[in-house]
């Protein structure tokens, strides 16, 4: 299996940063237009719970939603699920991502480096690797500084 990894620095705390990223509502207002909305097709959020996350129109031309099966949960640390319909099915399978949520040593109450890893096999030797998913989930995630200075 293939994978690609990015991190992002972040100036909040990294349970801020869980805090959010756990909350559908939260989500779908930190940037409406990479993603418009997030909710719980089945179940609260623990693994074997289905997620589906509604794109925005800034990312229409690549994914427009992403049903996720959540299969592990570290709170206040990790969350993987593996991407079980949506566009990004069609060009990989599977398709596991895992964020996670990590304190700067010195700094946790102030600030966490935030990351997204993809582990994946594309179904034909000509798929691209996810770099479009892997910018628009850092790009996504440097938003929750702006998200959390408004509120």
């Amino acid at each position: 299996m293939k994978s690609l990894q990015g991190e992002v620095h972040l100036n909040i705390p990294a349970s801020k940063a869980w805090e959010m990223f756990t909350n559908n509502e939260t989500l779908g207002k930190i940037n409406p237009e990479m993603l418009s909305g997030a909710e719980y097709l089945e179940g609260d959020g623990s693994p074997g719970s289905l997620r589906i996350f509604k794109l925005g129109p800034a990312l229409h031309h690549f994914v427009k939603e992403s049903v996720q099966k959540v299969e592990k949960v570290e709170t206040g640390r990790s969350f993987g699920y593996e991407v079980v319909s949506g566009e990004l099915k069609e060009v990989y399978d599977p398709y596991h991502v895992t964020f996670s949520f990590a304190p700067v040593p010195g700094k946790e109450g102030e600030q966490c480096v935030a990351g997204w890893k993809a582990e994946f096999e594309p179904i034909t030797p000509t798929s691209p690797p996810p770099e479009k998913a892997k910018d628009a989930a850092l790009g996504f995630l440097k938003l929750f500084e702006t998200c959390e200075a408004t509120n």
